[in-house]
């Protein structure tokens, strides 16, 4: 995925009411839209190098969105909105190893009235949900982690995964890592261990999980290489 401009780089002040950041662009300070309300944990710190892409549109408050953050030495994209445009590309350019040339690709699926994944897949007469976590969290320096809070949200998907694979579908979860140099990822079970015994009990039922690092620019951010996942 290209960005539409060249982003701005500028500080990190602040953060808060989960949708606003302070940042400082040369000798100004302005307030830039933040596109994650989750809990961005380790990224946050005040001085951090930041990303900024600006909005011209006349119509909105805040003229720039928050898209990359530099922490440990590392670039993370931070836009959840992007995680489903990144792995949509993947899917239509075959990046994704394990689903090439499928014959469609749908976006934004309902499975039952309460549960909708971000794909479905048709390939052979195959139909295969698949659901994308944006994950952003690392606290060893080759590991990415999700998540990176308590997501009850999260752990309804695992077990709507499940219930999937017994109604004929295949399924997968696709860990979309949007950290550089990451060569590694596991299921952060010191946050949300619930998620973690849900994770164990959706592998065990046949869903497949998927581990992608993706390549970050003030470019753009596109998939680049699968990496292990690793049980604990």
């Amino acid at each position: 995925m290209e960005f539409t401009k060249s982003l701005i780089k500028g500080k990190l002040i602040k953060r808060y009411k989960r949708f606003f950041v302070d940042i400082k662009l040369g000798k100004d300070i302005v307030t830039a839209h933040c596109p994650n309300t989750g809990s961005m944990r380790g990224l946050l710190n005040e001085g951090n190098e930041v990303y900024l892409l600006k909005n011209d549109d006349p119509k909105r408050k805040l003229k720039y969105s928050l898209e990359i953050i530099k922490a440990h030495k590392n670039l993370i994209g931070v836009n959840t909105h992007m995680a489903n445009k990144i792995v949509s590309h993947g899917l239509k350019n075959n990046l994704i190893k394990e689903l090439k040339n499928n014959e469609k690709i749908k976006s934004e699926v309902f499975f039952n009235k309460e549960t909708r994944f971000d794909f479905l897949l048709e390939k052979n007469k195959q139909n295969s949900f698949i659901e994308v976590k944006n994950v952003t969290l690392f606290r060893e320096e080759k590991t990415a982690e999700f998540p990176d809070a308590i997501t009850s949200r999260g752990s309804k998907h695992l077990l709507t995964l499940i219930d999937a694979i017994k109604k004929g579908y295949k399924s997968y979860l696709i860990f979309l890592v949007q950290i550089q140099n990451m060569e590694y990822f596991k299921v952060a079970r010191d946050i949300d261990n619930k998620y973690y015994e849900n994770y164990l009990k959706a592998k065990k039922a046949g869903v497949i999980f998927l581990a992608y690092r993706c390549k970050i620019s003030s470019k753009k951010i596109f998939i680049d290489k699968k990496i292990k996942i690793i049980d604990e």
